[in-house]
């Protein structure tokens, strides 16, 4: 039998044992390619979790702030909605509120589609259409098919903390630009699951001076100012617009950490499930290459 086995003075291998050893081949590699997907797929989901971690920690900061802003916005909010809305032609200015980072879920988008139809609308209506941005998600989603329209925007906003004298300043801005009709448009927090995207009217210093003085008497009487309210009108006016930025914002900010959390929560599950799956699969290979072995072991046994 050993003669068989020998040619060329070398010793010969036979056909079966062969193709065992080229299948242990394929499933050594086989093996490794798998374990290193397992080891992938275990850091995305450490890394996902963590993301969530710190998505929860930010969100109780930015409700934090909401609860003990909204108390402080709302009133001067509720003055100026008492005056009457008139739906009238000519420019109008959109503010579109959105992060500056991705991995949450449709928040972005949803700002810049509400965006996008406006300007249609508006434009089919033959009104000049401004554009301002905050955030630099609204500014990349807006920017090719809009750019042309953009005046200002506002980036980076979340590298510090969001606060009054921010909004104040970005208000600023805004009404440094003269808009003849502003609307702003952010997310709504509603709860961890659901928010809403809105355009917000804004009332502007145009169209108040446009309002009828016996309306605009009307809705302000109820209320007393000292010094006249003639003299500090246009102070009023600042701080309203202040208090729609600062609360369009931190609605924005604590719906973007809320889906965040959402995201990184099902990107965890599905990292798991996916790791489930390719340790099954791992499994599966090494007790094929098991096998294989020990029939080559049984088969060279009973070959000799």
């Amino acid at each position: 039998m050993f003669g068989r086995l020998v040619r060329n003075g070398a010793p010969a291998i036979p056909q079966r044992l062969a193709g065992g050893t080229q299948l242990q081949a394929r499933n050594a590699v086989s093996l490794k390619t798998v374990k290193e997907r397992m080891r992938s797929v275990e850091s995305i989901k450490k890394i996902t979790k963590a993301m969530k971690m710190v998505a929860a920690a930010k969100m109780r900061g930015d409700m934090r702030r909401m609860e003990l802003g909204m108390p402080f916005v709302k009133p001067v909010q509720n003055l100026f909605e008492r005056l009457p809305v008139e739906d009238k032609s000519g420019q109008i200015t959109l503010l579109a509120i959105t992060g500056d980072k991705g991995l949450c879920g449709g928040v972005n988008s949803a700002v810049n589609k509400i965006a996008r139809l406006s300007i249609v609308e508006e434009e089919q209506k033959g009104n000049a259409v401004k554009v301002q941005i905050m955030g630099g998600k609204g500014e990349a989603g807006l920017k090719r098919l809009y750019g042309d329209r953009f005046t200002t925007s506002f980036t980076d906003l979340a590298k510090m903390p969001w606060n009054f004298t921010t909004a104040s300043v970005i208000a600023d801005k805004v009404s440094a630009a003269d808009p003849k009709r502003l609307q702003v448009i952010h997310n709504e927090f509603k709860s961890m699951v659901a928010y809403d995207t809105e355009p917000h009217h804004a009332f502007t210093k145009a169209e108040v001076k446009a309002i009828d003085k016996a309306e605009w008497s009307k809705a302000m009487d109820v209320y007393e100012f000292e010094p006249s309210i003639f003299e500090v009108w246009d102070d009023l006016h600042e701080w309203y617009l202040a208090c729609v930025v600062y609360e369009g914002y931190l609605n924005n900010l604590v719906c973007e950490q809320a889906q965040r959390m959402s995201a990184m929560e099902n990107a965890s599950k599905n990292a798991g499930e996916v790791l489930e799956k390719v340790t099954i699969q791992y499994n599966r290979a090494r007790q094929a290459k098991i096998t294989t072995e020990l029939c080559e072991i049984i088969s060279g046994a009973s070959a000799v």
